[in-house]
């Protein structure tokens, strides 16, 4: 054994950081790996600490609530309507630049905007408690959009105009939302979802376009 003062330095904060993800990522890895095969409200954070090789107290150390291991892109989702807003061309509107964000989401299949694949859109429909996650997280997200809104018009939050903007927007993305993982947990195959869900995205913008077309243009 050695004395204190011939320990080893510990590690760098960088490479404490590192290892810290590291540990999160698998366990979340193996959490996800669980829900998927035995159903989310069914698997114990025993189970996941068993299955991650790190004891209960880590587990929950790392993850405060089971469903954020599931549901562990939760800044990313909420933060992406607002993003869009914010990232906006000169002169774009918001709800052009929602347009655009979304369009390119849907090409690209984005696990944000639906596209999980039907195991996880299937774990998602089977658990009460992460189906009202899911619409919570919704929910902030048209919250953080507000903020966005209102910042681009130079208005408080809690103006009428910015309250009834973010909520319609929240909802038409909420509502394609729902259509992507109602396609995927039918069988239908990426690309057919894409192709329904952008005639529908198209349709659902247009509705909003005389309202709310030039918010975030001055």
């Amino acid at each position: 054994m050695s004395s204190d003062n011939e320990r080893a330095p510990s590690p760098p904060a960088g490479l404490r950081e590192v290892k810290k993800q590291e540990t999160r990522q698998h366990i979340s890895d193996q959490a996800t790996r669980l829900f998927l095969k035995q159903g989310f409200d069914a698997t114990t954070i025993a189970e996941i600490a068993d299955a991650a090789r790190v004891s209960k107290k880590t587990v929950t150390n790392y993850f405060a609530r089971k469903e954020d291991m599931a549901l562990d892109h939760q800044d990313a989702f909420v933060a992406t309507l607002a993003a869009a807003v914010a990232a906006r061309h000169p002169g774009e509107s918001a709800l052009g630049a929602l347009r655009r964000a979304f369009s390119d989401a849907l090409a690209t299949h984005d696990p944000v905007t639906g596209f999980t694949g039907p195991d996880f859109a299937r774990m998602i429909a089977d658990s009460p408690t992460l189906t009202i996650c899911v619409r919570g997280l919704h929910d902030r997200r048209e919250e953080a959009l507000a903020e966005a809104l209102a910042q681009a018009e130079d208005m408080p939050i809690d103006d009428i105009t910015i309250r009834t903007a973010a909520g319609l927007l929240g909802t038409v993305h909420r509502i394609l939302f729902q259509q992507i993982q109602y396609l995927t947990l039918a069988g239908e195959p990426d690309e057919e979802v894409e192709a329904i869900v952008a005639s529908d995205a198209t349709r659902a913008f247009d509705l909003l376009e005389p309202s709310i077309g030039s918010l975030g243009t001055s």
